[in-house]
């Protein structure tokens, strides 16, 4: 008699980060009116501060840009574009990037190509002498 088994496996690290950073390239921005944000009407139901699970998601999120086509199911949304980390942005705790020190042969994020912002960079070369132990 042979026996069989079978489970479930998760697809390689790579190819879910390539999968959503597809999905982050292609993010639409949306909106919410302010007819989908109203109450449900009242019900005879013992827990009335619960939101019955068939009214939970009743919004609709319609795009911000209104040439675009409504987002599906397995797209991602923002309501709000993301604070940018080139500029000071006290408020927010965002230093900025001006005056950092960055990485010319880099292309990760401590490179002067990304850290900079396209602002340009001075180069400085810095000889250091130490002593041998």
């Amino acid at each position: 008699c042979a026996v069989k088994t079978c489970w479930m496996r998760l697809p390689s690290f790579r190819s879910v980060g390539d999968a959503l950073k597809d999905r982050f390239d292609g993010a639409s921005r949306v909106m919410l009116s302010n007819a989908d944000l109203e109450p449900a009407a009242p019900r005879n139901d013992p827990a009335p501060h619960r939101v019955p699970r068939r009214d939970r998601y009743r919004f609709q999120l319609r795009p911000h840009n209104p040439d675009h086509k409504s987002p599906g199911a397995k797209d991602l949304v923002y309501l709000e574009p993301s604070p940018g980390f080139c500029e000071k942005n006290p408020r927010l705790g965002i230093p900025g990037t001006h005056g950092r020190a960055c990485n010319d042969t880099s292309i990760g994020v401590d490179g002067c190509d990304l850290m900079c912002c396209g602002r340009g960079y001075r180069t400085q070369t810095m000889f250091v002498v130490e002593r041998c132990n």
